[in-house]
């Protein structure tokens, strides 16, 4: 069974397994939250100090509520931030992409990573600002380049999940054609509550996890993991050719459909070809403006995974937007 644990400012933290202290029918279980006696300050440190997490998640005592707990993102920085680009097919279709999608990955500055709770903020210069809820992968191991990851071997390699956001400003992605920049600004990769750190028994449960997220509580996205294109076994093979990740490394793993940004019908889509570039942009974002799904000052994201008996719960990511000041 996997154990959660958290981050606060002064240390780390465990959520008791039953996690639903005996709250009485029709109430709202207490989710309580045990301090884990160790002297690791990154995640790195956390996931090569098991041993007192277990503890922690045997002990007895009463616990301190986590509402009570002002929570940081448990993926401490600087530390390597990796995403794979069109990892569903059901984004794919989103996106107009039709036959085999090849694999492709991009890097996102660390300093995008922010915690569960803190807004998101759109810079004064972005436009379009889109949500992509991703199951991050946290390694706890060295991955060096030339390595073969079966799935048997994920455990050897990956410690733990956790619910991550790629925020997207799509002005910039689209018209710079590159990803970096635009999903890297602070607050673009919220991520947390819960670093799920698991046990080799429930790798078998992963395709079972399903990730939600709702803007102002409309659900945009639903899908679960058996929608994905490369699995993260073979993710991490490939990136593995050129790539090498340490423990603490952060790998998001594509999004499913539902993002604000979709490709345009075929025909639209064969005209603008045809356009100069500079007004292509300008008549796309002008039909984009009409759109509704981007973000906006005010708006509330709220993103979770979790498999439906509830084995692995990575907890509710619940973010809000606001503009750069």
């Amino acid at each position: 069974m996997s154990t959660n644990a958290l981050r606060t400012a002064d240390g780390w933290w465990v959520v008791r397994p039953q996690a639903l202290d005996s709250a009485r029918a029709g109430e709202t279980p207490i989710h309580r939250a045990i301090r884990v006696h160790t002297k690791a300050t990154t995640t790195a440190e956390l996931i090569a100090d098991r041993d007192a997490v277990r503890e922690a998640a045997r002990s007895t005592e009463a616990g301190t509520p986590v509402a009570d707990l002002a929570v940081l993102s448990p993926v401490t920085t600087p530390c390597r931030v990796v995403a794979q680009m069109v990892n569903y097919r059901s984004h794919a279709r989103d996106s107009g992409f039709t036959g085999d999608i090849p694999p492709a990955f991009f890097r996102k500055a660390s300093g995008s990573v922010s915690g569960p709770g803190h807004p998101v903020v759109r810079p004064s210069h972005v436009k379009f600002l889109d949500y992509e809820v991703e199951l991050g992968l946290v390694m706890g191991a060295t991955l060096p380049i030339g390595t073969t990851v079966d799935e048997r071997d994920l455990p050897s390699y990956v410690a733990g999940l956790v619910v991550t956001n790629d925020v997207s400003a799509r002005d910039v992605q689209l018209t710079k054609t590159q990803f970096y920049e635009s999903k890297s600004y602070p607050t673009f990769t919220p991520t947390g509550p819960y670093l799920a750190l698991l046990e080799p028994e429930d790798f078998a449960h992963l395709l079972d996890l399903r990730l939600k997220l709702s803007v102002n509580g409309e659900l945009r996205q639903d899908r679960t993991l058996a929608d994905m294109i490369v699995r993260p076994a073979q993710a991490l093979t490939l990136l593995a050719r050129f790539q090498t990740l340490d423990p603490g490394d952060l790998l998001l793993t594509g999004t499913p459909g539902g993002t604000a940004l979709k490709a345009p019908p075929k025909p639209v889509e064969k005209i603008g070809a045809l356009l100069p570039p500079a007004m292509k942009w300008k008549a796309f974002f002008k039909s984009q403006a009409k759109n509704p799904h981007y973000l906006h000052a005010g708006d509330v994201i709220t993103a979770t995974i979790a498999t439906p008996d509830g084995r692995i719960d990575l907890g509710e990511q619940r973010t809000s937007v606001t503009d750069a000041k």
